[in-house]
Parts: C-alpha cells; structure tokens; sequence
C-alpha cells in the first residue's frame, strides 16, 4: 500500500456518526464534530503537526506544517469538512472489497441492497481497485472523511515519513457544518493565513472544481381565509391553493430533474398546506450572475400579480441568498487552477473540469478573498447507502496534494 496509514484512518473515521443538523442553532450543529474535532487534534499533535488550534467560534481545528524550503514560495492550505449529510450515519460499519473485478454485483452487508453495475455504470472503472462500501444500513461519510484522511495522510508523510521534500508552508484545516450549508459562513481567514487554499471535497478522480451555483433560498408565505364550505361562496380563500397556483407561475421546465449543465432551476424543496395557512420552500439556483437575479426577481412578480388579482397582501416572498459562483473569484487569478491541472496531468490522471451543480465551502471562502477551489476526494453515489470510494482514488488524491506542493517551489511570490 502507498500510504500505509490511509486506509486504516479512513475507515476509524467513518464509524463516528458526525452528522450536521440543519435545525441547531450552535455552531457546529452537533456535538458529535465537537468530539470528532479533539479526535483528530490528538492525532495531528502525535503526527508532530504545529500551531494546532481548536476554534470555538467556528468549529474548526486549524494546524501547520512548517515549510521546509527556502524559496519564498506561496502558502498554501488544505481543507476538507467533517460533518456527514441527512442520512443514517450512527454504526457505520465499512466494507472493504479488494481487487473488485469492475462487473460483479456488490452485496451491501446482509441487506436486500446492492451496487448493481447495471444501475451504477462507473463501477466499471474500478477493476482491480479496493472498494469501501456500506452495509447497505448507513451511509458511508467518504463525503468528506475521504477528504480529511487525505490531508492528514499528507501531514504524516512530509513530517514523519519524508521530512526531506522542499515545500512551503502548509496550513490544513477541518471544518463543521459543510452539508448544512452554513461551515463556512465563520471561517476565520486572517487565521488560516494562506495565499490560496483547496477544498478537498469533491467526487471521483479528476475532478476539479471553480465553477458553482450561486444559489438563494425563498419561503413563500400564503394567508388563506377559512370559512365553512357551505357558505364559502365569495368569502374562503385557499392558502393551499394559492401555493399551486404560485407554483404553477414558474417556469415547469426550470426543475432539478429537467435540468442539467448550467441551466438553473426553481426546486420546491418543501410544503406545509392548510385551507388558513399554506408555507412553501424553495431553493433557487444558477451559474449565470444576470439569470439569477432575474429568478429571484421572478419569484417577487408572482408574489405582486397575484396579490394585485386578490386585493390584499395574502403571498409573501422571504429570499435568502446562501452563496455565489466562485468562478467570479477564481477567474481573477487562474494559477490555482493551472497547477491543480498540471498536477493531475503530470500523475497521468485526466482533470475533469465542469461547473459544479451545487456548492461548496469554497464557495463562501472565495468571496471572504482567500481563492478556495475544489480539487476530488474520490467518493461516488455520496449522502445514502450507495455510497462507495476506492482506496486508489484516495491514494491519488494524496499524490495530487504533493504534485500541487511540488509544483509551487517554482512559483516565487
């Protein structure tokens, strides 16, 4: 095995339950991450990992690896989320499938499910790969434990293990919340102290990631009239009804699952719906800066024409941006993405490179002025029991790590 330790971390990782819960009001979410945080500062203090310091403000644990050159190279950092998504994730019990022969159908524990080639046609490209899957009763959490085994992995190879290689500072950070969407919304900048970071949260091999969504959240509000319906002739109003009526104003076509690329959506997400009272959530989504104002804007018009058709303020539209399309950011300076690039290329791995259908920490982080794209952590069929990740996704994802390191001692500031 190329990275002796990294399986072994992965799979202690995964079985604890660090799930984030979007209805907590702390931060993080849950205790659990609180737990998981210490967990890993005790380990990067045996590694010998510098300057570690847990943030209570924020829930991330932050630490050092010192540069080892003299070239007054770039600082660069690393960070991946340690939360898991809306999915069981209390008694993860990971299985390891060595040298999987790319068409088998994969039995998830003693469960009735199974990763089906026939259903999940990228199995093919793991043939002769170990595979950690799922018992078919949890998810995994590669999503992004993947990511922090990588990082800590790298931490443990260039202090302990080649201590010799030049690279400059290294800043590596852990942070909470990520599927909630509200990680990073504290993330201390001036402490991380770097010139340009990575997530290191993304999907299979390859990819590579700068463009995402900029996305808003809209609760729309509707105040029905309820009366008996013997005599409700001219008198009731409908607050469910007036929920489809303002749905049927969108575009039908604009839906997650009619969409794909950078085509934008409208997704109802939500919906609590009585005769007095209707409350309806949406999340809105788009890569093109113009078309997303005019969606949220959209949202504004229904509101006013039907409030207008009623003679009262019955429809009330509450937006919410979340966060923008880094790409606005990362396009200032594309260095970041050049040698994340050539890293890949130099390993023989094959950059994919398309705008991500959704968010990241990155996200946010980018538009508090530190440049944070996405670089893959290997999982597939992420957030539920299908969840799998191949230990040689990860293993080069840790190559790619030390490639990007590599390449930055020829980039003096």
């Amino acid at each position: 095995m190329k990275y002796e330790k990294l399986l072994a971390r992965f799979l202690d990782y995964v079985k604890v339950n660090t799930r984030s819960d979007e209805y907590s009001t702390t931060t993080p979410s849950t205790a659990t991450q609180v737990a998981f945080a210490h967990k890993l500062e005790a380990e990067l203090r045996e590694i010998g990992v510098q300057d570690i310091h847990y943030l209570e403000k924020n829930g991330y644990l932050i630490g050092t690896i010192p540069a080892t050159t003299t070239k007054n190279v770039r600082k660069i950092g690393f960070l991946a989320h340690m939360d898991t998504a809306d999915f069981n994730a209390e008694g993860v019990n990971p299985q390891v499938l060595e040298n999987y022969d790319g068409k088998s159908v994969i039995s998830l524990g003693e469960t009735e499910f199974v990763l089906d080639p026939a259903e999940f046609p990228h199995l093919k490209n793991y043939q002769g790969q170990t595979l950690i899957h799922t018992d078919g009763t949890t998810l995994l959490g590669s999503d992004d434990k993947s990511g922090v085994a990588e990082i800590i992995t790298l931490a443990d190879f260039l202090i302990n293990l080649h201590p010799e290689l030049e690279h400059g500072e290294i800043r590596i950070g852990f942070g909470p919340d990520e599927e909630i969407g509200v990680g990073a919304d504290k993330f201390d900048v001036p402490d991380f102290d770097v010139d340009f970071a990575y997530t290191v949260d993304g999907g299979p091999l390859g990819e590579l990631e700068y463009e995402t969504f900029s996305a808003a959240g809209a609760v729309v509000e509707f105040q029905g009239k309820n009366v008996h319906p013997g005599t409700a002739k001219n008198q009731m109003v409908n607050a469910a009804l007036l929920a489809m009526a303002f749905q049927a104003e969108l575009p039908a076509a604009e839906r997650p699952e009619l969409t794909e690329g950078r085509e934008g959506f409208y997704h109802l997400e939500k919906m609590e719906a009585s005769v007095e009272n209707a409350r309806v959530q949406y999340i809105i989504r788009d890569h093109d800066e113009a078309k997303f104002a005019a969606r949220k804007a959209k949202m504004l018009e229904i509101a006013e024409k039907m409030n207008a058709e009623l003679g009262s303020e019955r429809v009330k539209v509450t937006l919410k941006d979340q966060y923008y399309n880094m790409a606005q950011i990362i396009e200032k300076d594309m260095s970041i993405i050049d040698i994340a690039k050539e890293a890949m290329e130099n390993l023989g791995i094959t950059p994919v490179i398309e705008p991500v259908r959704g968010g990241t920490d990155g996200s946010k982080i980018s538009f508090m002025g530190l440049p944070t794209p996405n670089l893959f952590a290997g999982g597939e069929n992420m957030h539920g029991r299908y969840e799998f990740v191949s230990l040689q996704s990860m293993e080069k994802g840790v190559d790619v790590l030390l490639e990007i390191l590599r390449l930055n001692q020829n980039v003096e500031k």
